[in-house]
């Protein structure tokens, strides 16, 4: 169980703006550790990053990113529950807990069918999996001290169940690929107290019909994943506004789409919506370019002053 104290810490730690990358996975050891260290010195308190099906391992890489920076706080976003055992997740966690204490939050999430076949695992009944995992993970025990902060642990929520099991056992949830409503549904399903950190993407700097491609181009991958089409379908959104790379309706709620005074006035959007803190992905030209030029102007733009 949680209290509102450890929520607050979290809160504080991650502040009300950080990044969201993919950009990560493609990039060497020695030039990850330059980039993060320049996202650290922009002033970004927090740093999001994935576990796909061909991702850095999670923990190697949250490691990586901590060891490479003095201040910024690694975040899963997620670590998938298919890829380990509970008892392997949690005792990872720890191990980051104490080794850098305050400084990690492990996002986990169920993930989707399609990485659970080909992981050769079933994918069923999320949430009941969520929370037998869960329980599994505060069985585990280990020979190791106990840390000198707790592990903070947030679950990647889109659905009512999932956000309510996210607000009963652990600090919050990590929601992406949604809009400013989803972001009022999401707080008043969570009620006031658990963290909501929210991921947004968005295109900054390109021309319009450029940045709209990419836009699509992202939109049309994760439509294609049911967790993500009927999420957008909760909402009120048509079939034909998730059909294939989504509608004009849909492109416009789900992106900031501009320069930086846009990401920043979407972020405040979902922070006055109920978010304590709003994830920048942005999408560059290149697929494993971290947008750093681009993210020293959101950092201008929307971190506060």
């Amino acid at each position: 169980m949680t209290s509102r104290e450890e929520r607050d810490a979290l809160r504080a730690a991650i502040g009300p703006v950080g990044v969201w990358t993919f950009a990560l996975d493609g990039l060497s050891a020695e030039a990850e550790r330059r980039a993060v260290r320049e996202i650290e010195v922009m002033g970004f308190p927090a740093l999001w990053v994935p576990e796909g099906l061909r991702s850095k391992e999670i923990f190697a890489h949250l490691s990586l990113v901590l060891s490479s920076t003095e201040r910024l706080v690694a975040c899963s976003g997620i670590a998938n529950i298919q890829a380990r055992h509970p008892f392997t997740m949690a005792l990872g966690a720890r191990v980051l807990a104490d080794a850098y204490p305050g400084r990690s939050v492990l996002g986990i999430g169920v993930g989707h069918g399609y990485q659970a076949e080909r992981r050769g695992v079933p994918y069923e009944r999320p949430r009941a999996r969520m929370r037998a995992y869960l329980e599994a993970m505060a069985r585990a025990g280990s020979t190791a001290p106990e840390p000198a902060g707790p592990v903070r642990l947030v679950l990647a929520a889109l659905g009512d169940r999932m956000l309510e099991l996210a607000a009963e056992r652990t600090l919050g949830a990590h929601t992406y690929f949604v809009p400013v409503e989803h972001t009022e549904r999401a707080r008043r399903v969570l009620g006031p107290e658990p963290v909501l950190a929210v991921e947004l993407t968005a295109v900054v700097g390109a021309e319009r019909g450029e940045a709209l491609a990419r836009a699509r181009r992202f939109a049309g991958e994760y439509l294609s994943l049911p967790n993500y089409a009927n999420n957008w379908r909760r909402l009120g959104y048509s079939e034909g506004d998730v059909a294939g790379s989504g509608s004009d309706r849909l492109i416009e709620a789900a992106f900031a789409i501009g320069g930086a005074d846009a990401v920043a006035a979407r972020v405040r959007e979902h922070l006055e919506a109920g978010a304590d803190h709003v994830a920048v992905q942005l999408l560059s030209a290149e697929e494993f370019d971290p947008g750093l030029e681009a993210l020293r102007g959101v950092a201008s733009a929307a971190l506060p002053r």
